[in-house]
């Protein structure tokens, strides 16, 4: 399977399968969602995944490395990922 997703930095095959499988089939339904949604989404789904995951997404929406995120940054996703989820409006 080559999509979108997959040629995207940080994200590989099984991650991609991952995203597809919680219908993100884009980059647009990347973004619209954001890292902690897709994160969110995909572990909900049952696949067990690490918060590098959701570091590869953040990454990717940014076009950079994973590892190259501030460090602010990935506590900031930590903070936003331990918070309630938002009521659906």
């Amino acid at each position: 399977m080559s999509t979108e997703l997959q040629h995207l930095k940080n994200l590989g095959k099984t991650s991609a399968q991952w995203l597809h499988a919680v219908g993100i089939h884009s980059l647009s339904d990347l973004r619209r969602l954001g890292a902690v949604g897709a994160y969110r989404a995909v572990k909900m789904r049952g696949f067990r995944v690490s918060k590098v995951l959701l570091y590869a997404i953040e990454g990717a929406l940014q076009d950079i490395h994973w590892n190259d995120l501030p460090i602010e940054r990935k506590q900031a996703l930590l903070v936003q990922l331990d918070a309630k989820p938002q009521a659906q409006k």
